[in-house]
């Protein structure tokens, strides 16, 4: 049974949406969960799930708790007994085989790479998400926050990560890599994407060139490559836009006597399309390039993203992602 740490004080409903999840998570997937964070507080919360003593869930205390507000250079200096820093030492120690948190995200980065250490052959670490497309099968994106300031050269080891990730996850045999600029021809971007586009085109992947914001969802690229600040931009206007769009479907349907009844015929079809657009769904993203697993949510998870959070890390500890993505990255092919 795979063991996930999960930081139970990061997320902005922490810990409850933490400690629901874990127990969702438990109940359903064949893994075990060690909720680290204020052992009373943790306690306090589980008391409202009697029976909890029962599942694989146990307590891991953790004095400290890094705040969003905090600058993850602080976090890592004076926050030595935070949630996440504890549930990564679990992790690279052995105790689990994953750590979930939807704490601040450059504190989790900075503190993954100093706790477990980097992939050989990469410099920073990258978020991926991936994005639902009109052909079916999800684009994924990176990265999504954690740089804000990235060369050419690290666009370039993002694409590889993301080509070994997209064929080790999706199975897709030759990923279509796609730079992320403002038009499809190549002297179309700024300064980076214009010093990336000969870099890519050497790396022994399937480049595409340049593509557009609107190919996250057409299925044109299957790995979409950019800055963390561009991708956290399109990230967060696309759950904006999802948002949107289930709220003013719901009104329509509801808007007339015959919508109400297409309404109550189409619960199931409108369930299924929540389901390929929520962010809860997906879980949380992977940070790719540190060693071991780190998966990142989002702030506001609820306890679905938890549970899923956890179901994403259980999936790649199992799958040995890292350490084939170690050797992709130092093969012959690359």
């Amino acid at each position: 049974m795979v063991t996930i740490a999960v930081d139970a004080m990061g997320g902005d409903h922490a810990p409850k949406s933490e400690v629901e999840g874990a127990i969702r998570a438990v109940r359903h997937l064949p893994v075990a969960v060690i909720l680290v964070g204020q052992e009373s507080v943790v306690r306090a919360e589980l008391a409202a799930h009697p029976g909890w003593e029962k599942l694989p869930i146990t307590i891991h205390h953790a004095s400290e708790v890094v705040t969003m507000d905090d600058s993850a250079g602080k976090a890592l200096r004076s926050k030595r007994d935070s949630s996440i820093r504890v549930a990564l030492r679990l992790a690279r120690d052995g105790h689990a085989q994953g750590v979930v948190s939807a704490g601040n995200t450059g504190a989790v980065m900075a503190m993954a790479k100093t706790v477990c250490g980097m992939v050989k052959g990469v410099d920073r670490p990258a978020l991926a998400t991936v994005f639902p497309t009109v052909k079916g099968k999800p684009a994924v994106m990176l990265d999504v926050g954690a740089n804000v300031d990235v060369s050419p050269e690290m666009l370039a080891q993002f694409a590889m990560m993301g080509d070994l990730y997209s064929r080790l996850i999706f199975h897709t045999e030759n990923p279509r890599i796609g730079l992320l600029s403002i038009g499809e021809e190549d002297h179309k971007g700024n300064e980076l994407t214009k010093g990336a586009m000969p870099l890519l085109k050497q790396l022994p992947i399937h480049f595409i060139g340049n593509v557009e914001g609107r190919d996250l969802y057409t299925g044109h690229a299957d790995v979409i490559v950019c800055d963390g600040f561009t991708g956290n931009v399109a990230l967060k206007v696309s759950e904006g836009l999802v948002d949107v769009i289930k709220h003013l479907l719901q009104e329509s349907l509801k808007a007339s006597l015959s919508g109400k009844i297409g309404y109550l015929l189409s619960r199931s079809a409108f369930a299924n399309f929540k389901k390929r657009v929520d962010y809860s769904e997906f879980g949380g993203a992977p940070l790719l390039g540190v060693k071991g697993c780190t998966i990142i949510c989002h702030g506001r998870s609820n306890a679905n993203a938890i549970k899923n959070a956890v179901r994403v890390a259980a999936e790649f500890a199992s799958s040995n992602l890292n350490e084939r993505l170690h050797q992709g990255l130092t093969s012959e092919r690359v």
